[in-house]
């Protein structure tokens, strides 16, 4: 038996792998098909060990699958677009795809050296024009059902990137990808009218049954779904009189889910981006403080404002609204924390019952007329008859923000207060009868911004002409080609490209100008998983019947981050494409397998940016990839943080070497059937040993397929081990030396390594094969095989060993028949350990089945 060397077995059978072809998917076949993907990586360099861990899971699941009999679509490509590839060409003073396809080639290399199944065949790379050729049909397709949209708006603008963000690439306030610091800005965007789907992508997160639910729950808070109503407030003049017939312009819409709350309004907000507010204190007294808060709230990011965590600031408009349901002048205010994005960007500010008024009141002295109590609450009897306010401000230490009594409110007060209450049905209902109020949905969910003002990303496919004004460039045009003869680092930009920018018009002819705005990247992302269902196809993005076939993909694994972003996105492009025909699904992705971080030996997250990350390539070439594969797997479950420490990879490496032995121990015995001499007791002896192995061998087999199923593949592997542990009886027992006349003994002991071979497959793929091809002498691939069977009643024991403790002190083992009854088992119990009972008095005893019997007496 020679030496265990990944070092020469692996390189070795990754070339043989390639050359046959071995990953390659078979376009028409009967076998059923498996869609097993991971999150396409940027090419950023080569891998740390939190992407290996990624891709390792996913090589398992695709490895497993293909020996239970599936055809497996096991792809992988690159997100190949954004901002790193074009500030290294600026560094550089060289081309964004230089750095891009240099890194894609280092980091292909490494997934070869892991030994992953990709079919490379269908790679998928975002800055191919042959690709992105594709996501510009797409914008096209959503622009002629009304999907995408050009406006004004305030956006979130990064400094540091020059560029605008979507509402979920700002954290915490901060760039998703540079933790810079957010800004505010009014520019003119495209979008694409995702809101048009919240409802539907609201509702089908229940159809997500594979999905972790906190995903589910971060996507359902993010759409934001609330049934409320709109509310009409009339704007009064600049001195203070109501309009006697208030036109459109006097109206001010505010959206809220509590309109019982109403007698509570005690100011008015504005958000600063209010196109109202400049034209309410033009030229007035109240200019100046209203535009020193309109300017302070740039620099506060829509995030916190919505939070409202942060020291609040407002400014008086000098300007009235009346309260359509008391007739009441309620002073308008701008304050920082009010966001213009959602609802209306008005507020109607009832601080008895939201903590964030509340503040503002407090420090704005501002009143604060309680409007809905508990009947416990010491000013509720003073309150509950009186039908004018009697109380305009209260000593709390906080708002009241639950339900309760409604007091104060005019011909409402005694009602239940609340969301869906009977105040709230009421003062509604009140609202629509006056014709100033009426029921709506309102969705925290804004439509998605997708242009960016940068050169290394997708152009979006539309033109500019005086005449016939924005319009899409011919599908015969496409793709609209990123310029190569570019220099970023002379500050040359698409708007500065003449070739580029310089275009006709295609309605009229005329001179045109191209728009020089790129496609977010997440475009890019929210639909690669079709293309590589068909990923060769000139004349469409795929071929329905291809990608129908495929998907949706069986099982996606990537990181919680992207729970909002890509995820969200993702689904909407694939409803969009079941409306356009394209696809008969649903939902994209069947079941979510969310990986936690891989962190260094002090905590901190793998960062390049933080310079400690673990190379695989560093371990592999002490250990080789099976060792790192199989090390990765066994830290914990998948969806856990782990902590990265190399002190543990020389004890995987040992198992490793002791799996390589065992095999070729196994395969020893496998020729030595009949054996004359030895004793009966030897027989007996060998016949035993192998009943033993065998009930192990089923019992494994069977918790390795519950544990993939479940993607636990940490204790998949130690059930493994336990069947190497397993095998030392059976290999002493039936060893040729004692000459033990078993006639299956050596049958059975190639049925043991084949199987242990077929289970290590997945996991470590070159020592599997190495031992399939040698050690066992058989043709082809493991890769190939078939998953070994399962028979559970061969894994059931006649007998089981259990642990007798006494106070959790174990005192001795005793073995019982595996289906005894409990009372009988707590008997055997109690007479193994009698004499340790004596003078003691039994208060409990407890069972747990195949393990311990635990007697707690004093």
């Amino acid at each position: 038996m020679k030496a265990y060397n990944p070092h020469e077995i692996e390189p070795r059978l990754q070339l043989a792998w390639e050359e046959a072809g071995l990953y390659t998917v078979p376009e028409n076949s009967d076998r059923p098909k498996k869609y097993v993907l991971e999150m396409f990586p940027y090419p950023s360099g080569d891998m740390h060990m939190g992407h290996a861990s990624n891709y390792t899971y996913g090589d398992v699941a695709a490895r497993y699958a293909k020996m239970c009999g599936f055809d497996v679509l096991h792809p992988m490509g690159w997100d190949a677009f954004g901002l790193p590839a074009e500030n290294a060409a600026i560094k550089h003073h060289s081309h964004p795809a230089i750095w891009t396809y240099e890194n894609i080639e280092t980091q292909k290399k490494s997934f070869s050296r892991m030994g992953f199944s990709y079919d490379w065949d269908r790679k998928v790379v975002a800055c191919d024009p042959e690709y992105y050729r594709w996501g510009q049909w797409i914008f096209l397709k959503f622009w002629e059902r009304g999907l995408v949209e050009r406006r004004n708006s305030p956006v979130n603008w990064c400094p540091s990137c020059a560029t605008v963000l979507a509402n979920e690439q700002v954290i915490e306030g901060r760039c998703w990808r540079c933790d810079s610091e957010v800004e505010k800005r009014d520019l003119t965007q495209w979008y694409y009218k995702i809101t048009d789907y919240a409802q539907e992508l609201l509702d089908d997160l229940d159809q997500l049954e594979g999905w972790p639910e906190r995903v589910k729950q971060q996507q359902a808070n993010w759409i934001g779904r609330s049934e409320g109503a709109n509310v009409d407030f009339i704007l009064c003049d600049a001195e203070g009189v109501v309009p006697a017939e208030p036109a459109d312009d006097d109206i001010i819409t505010v959206f809220t889910t509590r309109a019982d709350t109403l007698f509570g309004c005690s100011f008015f907000l504005l958000a600063p981006e209010s196109k109202l507010l400049k034209s309410l204190v033009k030229g007035t007294d109240y200019e100046a403080p209203v535009m020193e808060i309109v300017e302070a709230a740039k620099k506060v990011t829509a995030v916190e404002r919505a939070q409202g965590d942060h020291e609040k600031h407002g400014a008086f408009t000098g300007r009235y609204v009346v309260n359509p349901i008391n007739n009441e002048k309620v002073p308008v205010w701008v304050a920082d924390y009010i966001v213009a994005d959602y609802g209306t960007g008005a507020v109607m500010a009832v601080p008895c019952g939201d903590q964030r008024d509340f503040e503002f009141a407090r420090k704005y002295d501002l009143p604060i007329i309680p409007i809905i109590l508990p009947e416990d609450d010491p000013l509720y009897p003073q309150l509950k008859d009186e039908q004018g306010r009697v109380v305009t401000s209260v000593d709390w230490p906080q708002a009241y923000a639950a339900e309760g009594q409604l007091v104060q409110s005019g011909r409402f007060t005694g009602l239940t207060g609340g969301k869906h209450s009977e105040g709230e049905e009421a003062v509604v209902a009140a609202l629509m009868d006056m014709g100033r109020g009426k029921r709506t949905v309102e969705f925290r969910l804004r439509d998605w911004l997708i242009s960016r003002q940068r050169y290394w990303g997708n152009p979006i496919p539309a033109i500019h002409c005086e005449q016939c004004g924005v319009v899409p460039v011919p599908e015969e045009d496409l793709p609209v080609r990123l310029p190569e003869d570019i220099d970023l680092a002379a500050g040359e930009t698409l708007a500065t490209h003449a070739g580029f920018v310089n275009t006709t018009c295609p309605h009229c002819g005329g001179p045109a100008r191209r728009e020089t705005d790129t496609m977010d990247t997440f475009t890019c992302s929210s639909w690669y998983y079709m293309r590589y269902t068909d990923p060769h196809n000139i004349h469409a993005p795929f071929d329905p019947a291809k990608a129908n076939g495929w998907m949706p993909v069986d099982q996606y694994i990537g990181g919680i981050e992207h729970a909002i972003l890509h995820l969200l996105y993702s689904r909407f492009f694939t409803k969009v494409m079941r409306d356009m025909g394209l696809l008969d699904f649903d939902e994209p992705f069947t079941n979510l397998l969310c990986q936690g971080m891989v962190l260094d030996a002090h905590g901190d997250v793998m960062s390049k940016s933080k310079g400690n990350v673990v190379s695989p390539e560093a371990v592999i070439a002490e250990y080789g990839a099976d060792a790192v594969r199989a090390y990765i797997l066994f830290l914990g479950p998948p969806e856990k943080e782990k902590l990265w420490n190399d002190d543990g990879l020389p004890g995987m490496y040992k198992f490793l070497n002791r799996v390589w032995r065992v095999v070729h121990d196994l395969c020893g015995q496998a020729g030595e059937d009949t054996l004359f001499g030895g004793t009966e007791a030897d027989k007996e002896t060998t016949h035993k040993a192998m009943d033993a192995l065998r009930r192990e061998r089923h019992r494994v087999v069977g918790k390795v397929e519950e544990d993939f199923a479940r993607n636990n593949f940490n204790t998949a592997i130690a059930a493994i081990m336990e069947l190497v542990n397993a095998t030392t009886p059976f290999l002493r027992a039936a060893s040729p030396e004692r000459r033990l006349g078993c006639e299956t003994a050596g049958a059975f002991s190639r049925e043991v390594a084949e199987v242990l071979v077929k289970l290590m497959a997945p996991i470590t793929p070159h020592l599997a094969d190495e031992l399939w091809r040698v050690a066992l002498g058989n043709e082809g691939f493991v890769y190939d095989q078939p998953w070994p069977e399962f028979d559970p009643e061969q894994a059931k024991a006649d007998e089981v060993e259990l642990a007798v403790q006494i106070c959790g002190k174990i005192k001795c083992r005793i073995k019982v028949p595996a289906d005894a009854p409990e009372p009988e088992v707590l008997e055997a119990a109690r007479a193994a350990v009698l004499n340790d009972l004596q003078d003691k008095t039994v208060k409990k005893e407890v069972y747990v089945p195949g393990r311990l019997v635990n007697i707690v007496a004093v």
